[in-house]
């Protein structure tokens, strides 16, 4: 007597999201490595937890520098100043929007929209909000990040 196989596993992609934040949270990104692992434990393929990964700006493939620092570009922060903020956090840490600095330091990463539109422009300084920032106030953020090195 043989034995047929039963019917295709079903798949749980409802539980990618989750996963992948999961992970970022632990690890502060998600490694290439994981994604087979990934796309094997919820039964979808690896090309599908690709395209996740790239097409939400939120998850890193890297690792970030020891420090974050998210400048918001969303309409209202621009309105109030936010691309001349991410210009002068640009100069004042050394390393564009999207890269981690030389030493690894810190990350700066360009966001849209961290709830803060009527207090802009705004910034995320790892889990730290701070509303209202302009150049001055930003240097003494930033001089604080450096003393904690």
């Amino acid at each position: 007597m043989s034995t047929l196989p039963g019917p295709p596993q079903a798949t749980d992609a409802s539980a990618l999201l989750p996963m992948l934040h999961a992970i970022q949270d632990e690890l502060g990104y998600v490694p290439a490595a994981r994604v087979p692992a990934i796309a094997a434990a919820l039964n979808i393929s690896r090309a599908e937890v690709h395209g996740v990964l790239t097409y939400y700006p939120h998850f890193r493939a890297h690792a970030p520098g020891r420090h974050v620092v998210q400048v918001c570009r969303a309409e209202a922060c621009q309105a109030c100043g936010g691309n001349e903020l991410l210009d002068h956090v640009e100069r004042r840490l050394g390393c564009r929007a999207g890269q981690t600095r030389a030493d690894g330091a810190v990350t700066v990463e360009a966001v849209y929209c961290l709830g803060l539109c009527a207090s802009s422009p705004a910034i995320q300084v790892d889990d730290r909000l701070h509303a209202r920032v302009d150049a001055a106030r930003f240097d003494r953020i930033a001089a604080a990040l450096e003393s904690t090195r």
